[in-house]
């Protein structure tokens, strides 16, 4: 079993980590006492390739594997601290672009699919509802369709990027009486008659990963803009949430990465009764577990992008992904800010601890991740 990293996924990875260190270090009050969506961030990661690196290369995209994405967001987490940045990026790339370039037309891939890379759109993805959240299949938007258009009539919540979304992947349903079969995809323009957006949320973490409602009341558009045919809704929200569970906590690895060695410079310097913190087993064998955290973390993470690269759906390992490595996350924090004692209850460690316990609900559950892991199991 060769576990050898390509030199150009190395240089990918360092590239990736220098470049968030140099342009990315946001101020540490953002997410905190202040709250806002950092388009500059945005632009700058276009102008690197990020949202670029998934696309096919037909369309400007360098048509990375699995395997090099996760090593291009472990470098940008471990050197930029705005994890709300790195989740709204994320968020368009792995569910709205994926799809986009999967089932949409040339039309839409050249029109929707080609701004999105660039940087001069920012997409959301729209499927969850006030009643229905992990039970996503139970929505209750509907599409009709009038002529050429069609109305679409419904509410969506939490949605990732809507406040400042120019474009939205919509879920609806043509017929409610179909269940699952009913479920449409729709490209939805901002602009778009009938649609409406509603204020952010007030998050406790991610803050710079707006969310809002929207409204659409008989929201009126092409039908055109479908994507792909309808009653195709499930394979399209299946094939983005297997993207998106499996690779959007990719930069969290850099993120323990550089906690840990935060955590080490500061243990080796900081005196306590005439030692330092180094010299107490309680003190370092936090940081040992961090350690180990991270790096079976990392290896749960690699193999499955491995898989997917090579063609498995790998369903289980993307659900076993999700729920350790967000569950890592949340404990490295507590343990980062365990060890710092008074300094880790300020608020950039307060800040990144909040971050990380979304990790255990968007995307799924840690609790729905379990329910997957155990009916993969034959239970």
């Amino acid at each position: 079993m060769d576990f050898e990293l390509t030199d150009d996924q190395v240089a990918l990875r360092e590239s990736a980590k220098e470049f968030a260190t140099n342009e990315l270090q946001s101020d540490p009050r953002w997410g905190d006492v202040m709250e806002g969506f950092q388009r500059d961030d945005w632009d700058k990661c276009a102008q690197f390739g990020v949202q670029s690196w998934l696309a096919p290369k037909e369309f400007g995209g360098a048509e990375f594997s699995p395997l090099d994405y996760v090593l291009g967001m472990e470098g940008l987490g471990y050197g930029c601290n705005n994890n709300g940045l790195l989740f709204a990026i994320n968020a368009q790339v792995l569910s709205v672009q994926q799809d986009i370039f999967r089932y949409g037309t040339q039309e839409q891939k050249q029109e929707y699919g080609v701004a999105l890379l660039s940087g001069r759109s920012i997409a959301a993805n729209a499927m969850t509802e006030p009643e229905s959240g992990s039970d996503c299949y139970s929505l209750q938007t509907t599409a009709e369709l009038r002529g050429d258009k069609y109305y679409l009539n419904g509410r969506k919540v939490m949605v990732t990027n809507s406040p400042v979304a120019d474009l939205f992947l919509v879920y609806a349903s043509v017929d409610l009486s179909m269940g699952f079969m009913g479920v449409t995809a729709f490209l939805v323009e901002r602009d778009a008659p009938g649609l409406s957006i509603a204020e952010p949320f007030h998050k406790m973490g991610l803050r710079t990963a707006p969310m809002s409602m929207l409204h659409m009341n008989d929201c009126e558009i092409p039908e055109a803009n479908r994507l792909g045919l309808e009653g195709n809704g499930f394979a399209i929200f299946t094939h983005s949430m297997a993207w998106e569970r499996g690779l959007i906590l990719s930069n969290y690895i850099g993120t323990m990465e550089r906690q840990i060695d935060d955590a080490v410079e500061f243990v080796n310097n900081r005196p306590r009764a005439g030692k330092t913190l180094s010299q107490f087993q309680s003190v370092t064998h936090r940081v040992v577990d961090m350690k180990v955290r991270l790096e079976t973390a990392r290896l749960l993470l690699y193999r499955m992008a491995w898989l997917r690269g090579n063609g498995e759906k790998a369903e289980q390992e993307i659900a076993m992904v999700k729920l350790y490595l967000s569950e890592c996350m949340v404990q490295s924090n507590l343990d980062w800010i365990q060890v710092h004692g008074g300094y880790g209850y300020t608020a950039e460690f307060g800040k990144q601890l909040n971050d990380a316990v979304g990790a255990r609900i968007y995307s799924g559950t840690s609790e729905i991740q379990k329910e997957l892991i155990a009916k993969s199991l034959g239970l």
